[in-house]
């Protein structure tokens, strides 16, 4: 029976990963402040820790051989010193959940040797870092300091009905009550990830060998103007798009311009992919219909 460790279980695509787990039969122990509560009773053993705080609490896990690791909560180097020097040579595979955000705006697909964490420059110990320069640091650290078989899942924005952010609940709110939305550029294409194939591919990359930076996205992209039409559409609105940006209209995704993934590796790895309108446009139309039923 394989042990595994996942940090962070407890919510979204996290849950959904354990839950793959568990159903596969694998020995899994989640780790995690414990305040989110899960379902998972009996099938899973609990640690509580801080991720980014080296005390005691880590004794329980640092000590077991680990036949696979899952770090969905590590946001900068500082976490995943903590993490590489506690679990030492204990773990047999390490997938360390990233993000987009390690690559720039960009009018073509992303690639993973756009961004090449084994060529990144550690910052100071310590130095506060943005989102996306966190998540770099991270991915360097790794690849960098660990000797793991390494595998760094690089999502887009992950979204689904369990998705705690709600930040496509946001836009079909907004449109229902016909308020405005802002958005730097209506015509940048975007890429997304829903959380069951996020959930898939994470649990696919444990019997895979490492694959270093991975792009995980469904097949295609679309403008958001195109997702802004569908939103018209399920709520029989008009949205109230505008360039005047403000901290209350501003859109979750709203970038200055497009952004999106080349998943052809993980193709090639043999994962299979979702067609990124298959999924999507249903999510939008359950939303819609959610949102009608309760005002």
């Amino acid at each position: 029976m394989e042990k595994v460790l996942v940090f962070g279980g407890t919510r979204f695509f996290g849950n959904k990963l354990v839950e793959r787990l568990i159903n596969s039969g694998c020995d899994v122990t989640i780790a995690t402040r414990g305040k989110t509560q899960d379902s998972f009773g009996g099938k899973v053993k609990r640690v509580q820790l801080d991720r980014s705080v080296d005390d005691s609490r880590w004794d329980e896990i640092s000590s077991v051989q680990w036949d696979a690791v899952y770090d969905n909560i590590c946001y900068n180097q500082n976490d995943a010193e903590i993490a590489v020097t506690r679990l030492g040579k204990n773990v047999v595979k390490f997938i360390f959940t990233s993000t987009l955000s390690v690559y720039g705006i960009s009018e073509t697909a992303q690639v993973e040797d756009d961004f090449s964490p084994m060529h990144y420059t550690l910052p100071e110990k310590d130095k506060e870092l943005d989102y996306g320069e966190g998540k770099r640091a991270a991915e360097a650290y790794f690849f960098q300091k660990s000797g793991w078989d390494v595998s760094a899942v690089r999502f887009p924005i992950v979204l689904g009905l369990d998705d705690y952010t709600k930040r496509l609940h946001f836009h079909i709110e907004k449109v229902s009550k016909e308020q405005d939305i802002g958005f730097p550029n209506i015509e940048a294409s975007m890429g997304f990830v829903s959380s069951d194939e996020a959930a898939d591919a994470l649990f696919f990359l444990k019997d895979q060998p490492g694959l270093g930076p991975i792009n995980i996205c469904s097949e295609g992209h679309l403008t958001l103007k195109q997702l802004m039409n569908h939103i018209e559409n399920a709520t029989n609105k008009t949205a109230k798009i505008t360039s005047d940006v403000t901290e209350e209209n501003h859109s979750p995704f709203g970038v200055s311009g497009s952004w999106y993934m080349d998943p052809s590796k993980a193709k090639a790895a043999g994962f299979h992919l979702r067609k990124l309108e298959s999924w999507l446009f249903p999510l939008i139309d359950q939303l819609a219909g959610q949102y009608s039923k309760a005002h």
